[in-house]
């Protein structure tokens, strides 16, 4: 089963047990009313098996085949293609293919295999009119997270990095302090977050490469979405991430990083803490504790949207770098400079030229995995850079004595006599040798 059907196994069974009325089901699978009472009832039926989905793995019965998406593709790059003024666009590509080209296809199909393939790009709208949002109603629903920096240590230690999470309904939030907003402390923070009350549905963060970057021109070319590193961890669980245009779209962590700023910094001054380690233990037992009974509020629906971790998902297995690699020939594979030899084994043989996954963790720990299975390995040294050979030493040019004589040969000269000339008419080579005539 999917992801999203996993969830819906988890809410339902939720809503059998009495915990979670049907109507906040709802909301928490972004379904309508009927839709979850749909939902519920082959739950109750035939189970959690009842609501995998009957087409799971097929493909469209209605769509395109892939030979005549390609040939459309290929006429809108070579007749309806150009720069911003000169392209068509899909509704009038798609009328012109129908009418010239004898290709029948709907504007809006050929619209989203142009945005796949780079070949179009949405008009840009005026900015909306921007107002103040309300909370949202469920605790879990949505989570603002963002990093501030400062002088936290004042000048007792370096500048840090606050990462902070803050939960849009409650303002319940969690802090973890570093060196930089990096994808490690971005992927701490949220552990922490989720160990401590589950799942959220979304992070609101800043559109920064760490949580969203833009697309290459392959990711386009193919239509995938881009993905980085903490976004692949957070869709392991199942979290949306929205990248807010403005500070002010995620205000209410904004104005959480002024209240520590001045509280947090003062208050680490008195236990004079100087340290990331000594702070974020504080953190921990005294401040949040602290500041969340200070500044929390009830969410105006009690219901909690936090779901839990999938059944058997290790969150090991969520919070780590995963970068895929090419074995070489030599069984080798090459990492971060690093050169690990895939160790002789029997089982999950991983052939030279395959792809694997390396998985680092936090700690600096690395695994290779083969088909999702772990293989062993070792590290080798460098190998040693070939020194390069010393250059010959560059000749001396000698200069050579001209004559001052002409090289063209004069007038009288007997390569210049023809062979008529060089014996008498008539005479043979050996008439002229026993007369005495010499060849000139």
């Amino acid at each position: 089963m999917s992801r999203e059907e996993l969830k819906r196994v988890e809410v339902m069974s939720r809503v059998a047990s009495g915990e979670l009325k049907l109507g906040k089901a709802a909301r928490i699978l972004e379904v309508s009313y009927r839709q979850a009472k749909r939902i519920y009832r082959r739950y109750r039926k035939e189970g959690a098996a009842g609501l995998r989905h009957g087409s799971a793995g097929r493909a469209s019965n209605r769509s395109k085949p892939k030979r005549f998406r390609r040939k459309v593709l290929k006429l809108v790059r070579e007749k309806y293609s150009g720069g911003a003024g000169e392209r068509f666009g899909p509704t009038l590509a798609a009328e012109h293919l129908g009418s010239e080209d004898g290709l029948q296809i709907d504007g809006e199909t050929l619209r989203r295999w142009m945005l796949a393939e780079g070949l179009w790009s949405r008009e840009r709208k005026r900015k909306a009119h921007r107002q103040r949002r309300e909370r949202k109603e469920h605790f879990g629903e949505l989570v603002q997270m963002d990093g501030s920096f400062e002088k936290w240590f004042e000048e007792r230690g370096p500048k840090g990095c606050l990462m902070n999470l803050v939960d849009d309904a409650t303002s319940t939030t969690v802090c973890r302090l570093g060196e930089e907003e990096t994808t490690w402390a971005a992927a701490g923070v949220v552990r922490m977050w989720v160990e401590s009350h589950g799942v959220p549905q979304a992070l609101y963060t800043d559109w920064k490469n760490v949580y969203i970057r833009e697309p290459t021109e392959k990711e386009r070319r193919e239509g995938r979405a881009p993905l980085t590193q903490f976004g692949r961890m957070c869709a392991k669980l199942g979290i949306r991430i929205i990248a807010a245009s403005s500070p002010q779209a995620k205000g209410r962590v904004e104005r959480s990083h002024g209240i520590h700023q001045d509280r947090l910094i003062k208050k680490m001054r008195r236990k004079t803490i100087d340290t990331f380690e000594a702070a974020n233990q504080y953190l921990q037992e005294e401040y949040l504790p602290e500041h969340n009974q200070r500044f929390a509020r009830a969410p105006a629906e009690p219901e909690d949207f936090h779901t839990g971790v999938s059944q058997g998902m290790d969150l090991d297995s969520v919070f780590r770098l995963e970068q895929e690699r090419t074995i070489g020939n030599d069984w080798v594979v090459r990492y971060e400079n690093r050169f690990l030899q895939i160790q002789r084994q029997s089982r999950h043989y991983a052939p030279a030229r395959s792809k694997v996954t390396v998985c680092q963790w936090e700690d600096g720990r690395l695994e290779i995995f083969y088909r999702e299975q772990k293989v062993a390995w070792k590290e080798i040294d460098t190998p040693a850079v070939a020194e390069a050979l010393p250059r010959p030493a560059q000749k001396t040019v000698v200069q050579h004595w001209k004559s001052s004589k002409p090289n063209k040969p004069g007038a009288d000269h007997p390569w210049k006599r023809r062979f008529v000339d060089m014996r008498p008419r008539g005479r043979s080579r050996r008439q002229s040798l026993a007369a005495g005539e010499l060849w000139k």
